[in-house]
């Protein structure tokens, strides 16, 4: 199946055919369509590219590992990177406003600051005249990297949504430790009532660990932004509703209504006010830091989490090294009760809107461009995916497999292997193709396939998998294909200006929020519904409902851009 999604087909790909084998002649480079190398063949001329993304990456070598040095090797490039360290969109906001910017940029969610700051160029042209691997891949769906329906300009090239594919591997839910899973005697875990069933039985019979600490029955991670992962969004997603970030959006209508003011969410908040009040909350759910979350999970101590693995992978990769397999998580499809269906898997469709741009400081835009487009080759694809041929992988009847020690590398010690690797680190500077996606070789063009999502699992894994009669997490979770693909893409993934009366608004929405929702979670649970009613009182005041009028507008907006 497809998650290009359901609009009418454009004519990038047939206006630009013509153009498509031509390949690229800025600065004398060519273009080899077998081998994927764009622009600049072996030994071209060195550049160096100053670098700024909005996204964090603690790991980064300076392209010094070996899929960097190959990625240099192949273009001449080498980027001179910095990445987010503190608050993303108060550092874009001060590149913007600066005048001086970095060759290249992926802002994220604040490209309009850039937008406005007039920082970024329109690659329209170039895309045209020196990218056939992204014209490639982009196919039909031009229309959707367009920045606006006042400004059809191309800002950035989409790193973040892939293009084609399904979704095969289930990172998020309810986690559960498999110690605990397995005690219960795998019970159905398919509401908040049997989830909180598994963690109260287990805590009951093992209220301390082997050293006399106490076990955590639940902890949630409310450091800064991780607050939507681990606290708020989960109220929209159990009673139902996909991943639209701060809004739900009617699937008829089109409308967006702020989702802590739909059905349902307040019985999902009342329920950790519950958890909180009974002791099976982590107190310290709304004080601790991110290292502290992570470090209690190292310690084998907190049964069950509420999170996305890649933001508990660091403390689930330590238990790994420790072995103790029963002590990291499954992933549950948890639903506030069996009248609702988990739809995290709805498809967006190729979204666009977050990537890499080029701004207006970049001192050879050609070149950029051609590096970004070699990023998008085939080529690239499986190098970032795959790392270096007889390294990282081998070839067992005509398709890619990763070999059983490198494979125990990833599982054991995947921290060293990807500063080593570099396998990974480029993902989000390069448009990609989507899971389960196949190249010209037939082979997966990334990882997350079934049969190789096995072979990452530990035996405790495979153990809990058995028990429900599954063989990979997702087969835990109703699949994308039971539901419409969203028209819009994803609420969160569109861009509002930073003046505009939406965005001011729901700064204001925010920082209420981020106030009363602790605030009722950590009350006396007499007291909650009073402080519910008051909080929504609070947003009604704080002028929700206009704002919730301005986003609906740009998400019609947004469908017009992509089908007219």
């Amino acid at each position: 199946m497809s998650r290009i999604g359901t609009t009418p087909k454009v004519s990038l790909a047939l206006a630009l055919s013509i153009s498509l084998l031509a390949g690229c002649t800025g600065n004398g480079g060519s273009h080899d369509p077998q081998s994927g190398s764009t622009s600049k063949d072996e030994g071209a001329s060195p550049v160096t590219f100053t670098f700024f993304s909005a996204d964090p990456n603690p790991n980064w070598q300076n392209m010094q590992d070996e899929v960097g040095k190959e990625i240099t090797k192949r273009t001449g490039v080498t980027l001179d990177a910095e990445f987010a360290v503190a608050d993303p969109a108060q550092k874009v906001a001060l590149i913007a406003t600066s005048g001086q910017y970095p060759d290249l940029i992926s802002p994220k969610g604040e490209l309009n600051k850039l937008v406005d700051a007039g920082a970024m160029l329109d690659l329209t042209d170039l895309i045209e005249k020196h990218a056939p691997n992204i014209k490639k891949l982009i196919g039909d769906q031009s229309k959707r990297l367009r920045y606006s329906m006042e400004d059809k300009s191309i800002y950035v090239i989409p790193t973040y949504s892939a293009v084609g594919g399904v979704a095969f591997a289930a990172g998020g839910g309810f986690e559960l430790q498999h110690r605990a899973v397995k005690e219960a005697g795998y019970p159905a875990i398919k509401t908040l009532q049997d989830y909180e069933n598994v963690i109260q039985s287990y805590i009951d019979k093992h209220p301390t660990d082997d050293h006399g600490n106490k076990n955590i029955g639940l902890s949630l991670n409310s450091d800064d932004w991780r607050m939507y992962i681990s606290v708020t969004n989960p109220a929209a997603e159990t009673t139902g509703k996909s991943g639209d970030g701060e809004y739900y959006i009617d699937l008829r209508t089109y409308e967006a209504k702020y989702h802590y003011r739909t059905e349902g969410e307040k019985d999902y908040f009342k329920w950790l006010n519950h958890m909180y009040a009974i002791g099976l909350l982590d107190k310290e759910s709304f004080v601790q830091k991110h290292d502290q979350y992570q470090a209690k999970i190292a310690s084998g101590r907190v049964i069950g989490l509420i999170d996305a693995d890649w933001n508990y992978a660091d403390g689930e990769k330590s238990l790994k090294s420790q072995g103790k397999q029963d002590q990291t998580y499954g992933h549950y499809s948890v639903m506030l009760s069996d009248q609702y269906k988990d739809n995290r898997f709805q498809s967006t469709g190729f979204m666009a809107g977050w990537g890499v741009g080029i701004t207006k400081d970049c001192k050879d835009p050609v070149r950029a461009i051609q590096f970004l487009d070699f990023l998008a080759s085939e080529q690239a694809q499986v190098l970032n995916n795959w790392g270096i041929e007889g390294k990282h992988y081998g070839i067992q009847d005509g398709k890619r497999v990763v070999p059983q020690e490198i494979q125990q590398r990833i599982m054991i010690d995947n921290t060293a292997f990807s500063r080593e690797s570099g396998i990974g680190f480029y993902t989000n500077l390069g448009a990609h193709y989507g899971d389960g996606v196949r190249d010209s070789t037939g082979s997966y063009y990334t990882k997350n396939y079934p049969e190789q999502i096995i072979k990452t699992y530990t035996d405790a894994d495979k153990e809990t998998l058995k028990a429900y009669g599954a063989l990979t997490w997702k087969d835990l979770f109703p699949k994308e294909d039971e539901f419409p693909v969203k028209a819009w893409g994803a609420a969160w993934n569109i861009a509002v200006p930073g003046d505009d009366d939406v965005t001011i608004l729901a700064n204001k929405m925010k920082v209420l929020t981020r106030k009363r929702i602790p605030q009722a979670i950590m009350a006396k649970p007499e007291e909650f519904d009073g402080i519910w009613e008051a909080y929504q009182q609070d947003l009604i005041k704080a002028g929700v409902e206009k704002m919730e009028k301005g986003f609906t507008t740009y998400v019609q907006d947004r469908i017009k851009l992509w089908n007219e």
